[in-house]
C-alpha cells in the first residue's frame, strides 16, 4: 500500500529541508528536491507548485510546529514565568533547530524575504498575543502594558538569537525580565 498524499507531501518538505540544509534556497533546484524525496520531478510537482512553493510549505510548517508549542506553553497551568519561558522557548528553539543545522538555516526565518515575511511576521505577532494574555491574565508592574511587556519578552529572545549561548541564557535572562514586569502578588 502506497503512502497518503500527506505523507508525500511531508517527504517532499524533509527532502526540502535537508536541501536548505546543503544548498539554501537560491541553489536549491526542483532536481535536487526530487533526488533527495526518492521521486521523480514531476511526482514532486504532484505535492508542490515549484520551488518557492516547496521552501514556503517548509517554512509554514516549522513554524506551525513551533506554534504548537508556544500555545501548549501559553496555557500550561503553571506559572506565569514558566509558561512566558515555555513561549520564548519555542521561539528560541525554532532558530536552534534551522540555525544549528546549516548557516542557510537562516533564510527562513528573514522576515524581509518575500517568500517568507508574512510567515515570519505572522509567528512573532501569535507569539506576542500568547505572551499578552499571559501577561493579562497574570497581572504586569503599573508602567507597562501587557503588550508591551510582550514586545519587550519578543525583543529579549530576539537577542538571545544571536547569540551562540542563547539557550543557556534564556533561563536567567527571562526570569530577571519576568520579575520585573509580574505585577507583586
Amino acid at each position: 500500500m502506497g503512502l497518503k498524499p500527506a505523507d508525500r507531501l511531508s517527504q517532499v518538505l524533509d527532502a526540502t529541508y535537508i536541501c536548505l540544509t546543503l544548498h539554501g534556497v537560491r541553489r536549491t533546484t526542483m532536481d535536487d528536491i526530487a533526488r533527495q524525496a526518492g521521486m521523480s520531478r514531476s511526482a514532486v510537482y504532484q505535492y508542490v507548485r515549484n520551488k518557492d512553493d516547496a521552501f514556503r510549505r517548509l517554512t509554514e510548517r516549522l513554524h506551525d510546529d513551533a506554534l504548537v508549542r508556544a500555545r501548549a506553553a501559553a496555557s500550561a497551568g503553571g506559572p506565569p514565568a514558566d509558561r512566558v519561558r515555555g513561549v520564548l522557548g519555542a521561539k528560541l528553539d525554532l532558530v536552534g533547530q534551522l540555525m544549528g543545522a546549516s548557516p542557510h538555516g537562516a533564510e527562513l526565518l528573514d522576515a524581509k524575504a518575500r517568500l517568507f515575511a508574512d510567515v515570519c511576521a505572522g509567528f512573532v505577532t501569535e507569539l506576542k498575543a500568547l505572551l499578552a494574555g499571559v501577561f493579562a491574565e497574570a497581572g504586569v508592574v503599573s508602567t507597562v502594558t501587557p503588550d508591551q511587556a510582550a514586545d519587550i519578552c519578543i525583543a529579549l529572545v530576539m537577542g538571545l538569537e544571536a547569540r551562540p549561548d542563547g539557550a543557556v541564557l534564556l533561563q536567567p535572562a527571562a526570569d530577571a525580565l519576568i520579575s520585573g514586569l509580574l505585577a507583586a502578588r
